[in-house]
């Protein structure tokens, strides 16, 4: 058995999905993940630390590119309209992984453990995005509010994207919970139209 086949980390990410799919996350051991891809256990943790962390690899790359988006956005570009611009080179990310993505949703659904380390790495994603847009010259508080507000679109649309079939839909549930967040928005809350009255 070669430890040096191509592709090491994907078949690894395959295996452990299949497995945690089939068997349970808590149920699952780095050695079965491991053999599953025909590797060892000594290249599992020369690509991950533990096996939750095959869940979570690519998180790097979606924060690089929303990043690299806003950050080419022009200067005078609204603080939303920066954290907006990285909507559609993540939806073309996402593009053709919707079988995986949802299974992996399943999984992290399934364990209290998992849900957690997904909230942390969202929390972390937006801390990013704020930073950047501070780094543009935006009022802390105005890129925590633009930031959490592009990451709940995001996390919404995510959600609504593995409940469907069309792998290409990603960008036009954004648009859609967009389009939603303004309605939210932009509606007189029924307190205020009573004091008024």
């Amino acid at each position: 058995m070669s430890r040096w086949k191509p592709d090491a980390r994907g078949r690894l990410i395959k295996a452990a999905i299949e497995l945690f799919a089939e068997r349970g996350y808590d149920a699952t051991t780095v050695t079965e993940i491991a053999e599953r891809a025909g590797l060892t256990k000594r290249t599992f943790f020369r690509y991950f630390s533990d096996k939750r962390e095959v869940l979570f690899y690519g998180s790097e790359e979606l924060e690089r590119i929303w990043l690299e988006a806003l950050t080419a956005t022009p200067t005078d570009a609204s603080p939303l309209a920066a954290v907006m611009a990285g909507f559609d080179p993540i939806a073309e990310l996402f593009e053709g992984r919707l079988p995986f993505a949802r299974l992996r949703a399943e999984i992290i659904m399934a364990n209290p453990e998992l849900q957690e380390r997904e909230l942390i790495k969202l929390q972390r994603l937006a801390e990013s995005i704020k930073a950047a847009l501070v780094e543009r010259g935006i009022a802390h508080d105005a890129a925590m509010l633009a930031a959490q507000t592009g990451l709940t679109v995001f996390h919404v649309a995510f959600a609504r994207w593995v409940a469907q079939e069309d792998p290409t839909a990603f960008r036009r549930l954004i648009d859609e919970s967009l389009d939603e967040l303004s309605e939210v928005i932009t509606a007189e809350p029924a307190a205020t139209r009573r004091s008024s009255g």
